[in-house]
């Protein structure tokens, strides 16, 4: 399956191989998202996301049809509920659909419900931890019809938050840093949000969501240096900002996503009784901002490293390899999602 992150600033594309072990890269493709289409996860428009998706379609394999995807934000809910271990599913599900009105914060026939046994619940054997997912049906309708336009089939739809674990999870057990990393946070620097994950033994633990992202940045790069919004794009992505940058705009932004940092962190220290992760690593279109992983790393005394999503795969002949390396940290939900072919 193609794996594909839309986004409000870009729609990415994964499609991943694999051998034993080893993963392979057979393509990637990324492609802007039409001005003001997709707003805080949701898509407002759906023909211009569908014509974009067509477009980022034509630079991929035409055999592969299927596709996995991804929901996010204030339209998912996900919770750990315990059950009697000895349900099937389908008594699973019935029971769930009972008791809904107090499992889930919008009536069932609004929702996409689906559900995972995870483990033996701690304190009673008799008992199973079951994750429970729900998503509103119209957000994941939006991104099945924006698919259909570009000829692909929706086969998963999966919760960003996870398809970013199960990619992260991988990168870092070929870091010698995080090899041993049983609570590993995952900073997802977007265009308009940043989201810390936390991972726990391997696991999504935690999810936090705050309205702050690279556009920020590119806000405050227009307004020093009178660029246009293109202009600021392209020069922070290739690493061409005048050399008073550090000062003028670097230094705000990564005092204020420290700041944020910081805060989400500490909100989940106090809830879940921990006092500091075993590492940090930094994905999103803006993960790679010169010296940001060195000054977190500084501050908050644990390893900080930007992902390098496809370190240790094979690489296919036809990989557009200036996408990949312009937008690397950017594709780790793509590539998540096209580890779901595997799964």
């Amino acid at each position: 399956m193609i794996g594909v992150d839309i986004g409000s600033h870009s729609i990415k594309a994964v499609l991943l191989a694999k051998n034993g072990n080893t993963f392979k890269v057979e393509a990637v493709a990324v492609e802007p998202t039409p001005r003001g289409a997709v707003v805080d996860h949701e898509i407002q428009d759906i023909e211009p996301v569908g014509e974009a998706l067509r477009r980022l379609v034509r630079r991929l394999p035409s055999k592969i049809k299927a596709s996995a995807m991804a929901v996010a934000g204030s339209s998912v809910m996900t919770k750990v509920i315990f059950m009697d271990a000895s349900l099937s599913d389908d008594e699973m599900m019935s029971q769930i659909e009972v008791e809904a009105e107090n499992l889930i914060p919008h009536p069932l026939d609004e929702v996409n419900l689906d559900f995972e046994r995870l483990r033996p619940h701690a304190n009673d054997p008799s008992r199973v931890d079951v994750l429970l997912s729900a998503a509103r049906s119209e957000s994941v309708q939006a991104r099945v019809s924006a698919m259909e336009i570009a000829g692909l089939d929706t086969h998963i739809m999966d919760i960003e938050a996870y398809a970013l674990g199960r990619a992260v999870g991988t990168i870092a057990a070929r870091q010698p840093e995080l090899a041993d990393a049983k609570l590993l946070g995952v900073l997802d620097i977007g265009a308009r949000t940043t989201t810390l994950s936390i991972i726990e033994d391997g696991e999504v633990a935690y999810s936090r969501e705050e309205a702050f992202g690279g556009e920020q940045l590119n806000q405050l790069i227009q307004s020093a240096y009178d660029m246009s919004a293109d202009e600021a794009e392209r020069v922070k992505l290739r690493g061409e900002l005048p050399a008073t940058a550090a000062l003028e705009v670097l230094a705000p932004f990564q005092t204020e996503l420290l700041q944020l940092l910081r805060r989400s962190l500490q909100l989940f220290y106090t809830s879940e009784g921990h006092d500091s992760l075993d590492g940090l690593v930094l994905t999103g279109g803006s993960a790679a901002i010169e010296g940001l992983a060195d000054m977190l790393h500084e501050e908050l005394g644990f390893p900080v490293l930007v992902a390098d999503v496809f370190a240790g795969m094979k690489m296919g002949p036809d990989v557009n390899k200036r996408d990949m390396e312009r937008h690397g940290p950017a594709l780790a939900i793509a590539s998540g999602l096209a580890m779901r072919s595997f799964s």
